[in-house]
């Protein structure tokens, strides 16, 4: 009996693309800087660089990119030396002392988890009087965090912030007991584009001998380039005493094709503690350490090219148009009566206001077609600027206009939730 969904016989493959060209016609236009979420990008030509590198690299599996490359023809060798400079750049761009290790993943979840998972194992062996394993992060951590521990049979506790949005150091110390395996602070947090005080939080957390990670997955390949661009940007990676690991993705600010990450690691030997081993079958010795088994190579071999192709140079580029674009978010915020929360140090601002339904500035933002963030605790409206809404903002500020308008005339909102994502 046939398949009633399955296609009984194949189409030409121009046919099929149409299809799905077809099936993008209601996609968000990025291409026309009209995505001011989850998608980074510098240009067209930046796009066509990822595709490019991340085909040839298709087929060759990262699983095999270990001791099974070592001998010629019969692996991924290329591969094994794309990821090792891959993360002895990262490591030298987030001032890791002699000694530190990394690995690359699939995404500022899978980091998460594996710092988590790291610092639970870690725990059983130097923290005893932990009898019920306790992570702290502060209220505006990432949910990953939470997923994390739902996965390694954790407990959360999430503390105040402040009016700034940034933790609350004198809250995350009242939190903290012998059951308190690990500390987070974020660089910058993705509610309000802040960074929580790392300095202050890291001190707290090396003074009580306790695992410090800092979720920079937002700003982390964006901040260096920043600061040297001389803007204020806390320090935040592994030149902060205290820090021992340190999430960072890669497909963000870094922007690499997704997906791809980093989790960096202080001392590289407490990267084993996440690492899985197992020999006990047939086939052999199986190590990983990531979550993840196959997976295409292209992501490694697309960042790698993208590195040497902008440099250092084209990163400082990259970053000073996204200063100037917010720049003239700022402006254009200011002009409309519309107030940023908090003092964002990098391209990720949250906005609001104190007598607008912002809900129901979002919904008309949504019926333009721009793709934005929206979040609660106010209510408000989170951007993520990129390079190539540059060429954009002008236009977005002008739909802006018209939807605060809108709202001040009486617009109700929507059924539509703030929602970071949905499966």
């Amino acid at each position: 009996m046939r398949n009633a969904l399955f296609p009984a016989e194949g189409r030409p493959w121009p046919e099929v693309r149409a299809e799905l060209h077809a099936r993008q016609a209601d996609d968000v236009r990025w291409n026309e800087g009209r995505m001011l979420t989850s998608s980074y990008v510098i240009d067209g030509d930046h796009v066509l660089l990822l595709r490019e590198a991340s085909a040839d690299f298709l087929v060759e599996n990262a699983i095999y990119a270990g001791e099974f490359a070592s001998k010629p023809g019969t692996g991924f060798g290329s591969l094994v030396g794309l990821r090792d400079e891959l993360l002895a750049m990262v490591l030298e761009l987030f001032n890791a002392p002699a000694g530190a290790g990394g690995t690359l993943t699939s995404g500022g979840t899978e980091s998460i988890l594996l710092a988590v998972l790291g610092a639970r194992e870690w725990a059983k062996r130097h923290r005893p009087k932990a009898r019920a394993p306790r992570i702290v992060v502060p209220r505006t951590a990432h949910a990953a965090f939470d997923k994390a521990a739902f996965y390694f049979g954790l407990a959360v506790t999430r503390v105040a912030h402040g009016r700034d949005g940034r933790a609350d150091v004198q809250a995350t110390a009242d939190a903290l007991d012998d059951d308190v395996i690990m500390m987070v602070g974020s660089a910058p947090c993705y509610p309000f584009g802040v960074f929580d005080p790392l300095a202050d939080l890291a001190r707290l957390a090396e003074g009580r001998g306790i695992w410090f990670h800092v979720d920079a997955c937002v700003g982390g390949y964006l901040a260096p380039f920043v600061r040297r661009l001389g803007h204020p940007v806390p320090d935040f990676d592994l030149g902060l005493a205290g820090v021992w690991s340190l999430s960072a993705d890669l497909h963000k600010y870094g922007f690499a094709p997704k997906n791809l990450s980093s989790v960096l690691y202080r001392d590289g030997a407490l990267r084993e503690l996440s690492t899985f081993s197992f020999r006990d079958w047939p086939a052999g010795a199986y190590t990983t350490a990531g979550m993840g088994g196959s997976r295409t190579g292209g992501p490694i071999a697309a960042t790698w090219a993208l590195f040497h192709v902008l440099g250092e140079v084209g990163y400082l580029e990259a970053a000073r148009t996204i200063m100037a674009t917010r720049d003239r978010l700022y402006t254009g915020l200011d002009r409309l009566g519309l107030r940023v929360h908090g003092r964002p140090e990098l391209g990720l601002v949250s906005y609001g206001s104190d007598t607008l339904d912002m809900a129901a500035v979002a919904d008309v933002i949504d019926e333009r077609r721009w793709s934005i963030g929206r979040g609660l605790e106010p209510d408000r409206i989170i951007n993520l600027i990129n390079p190539i809404n540059a060429g954009s903002i002008d236009a977005y500020l002008d739909d802006l206009e018209a939807a605060v308008v809108a709202a001040r005339a009486g617009r109700r909102r929507s059924a539509t939730a703030a929602v970071y994502t949905r499966g």
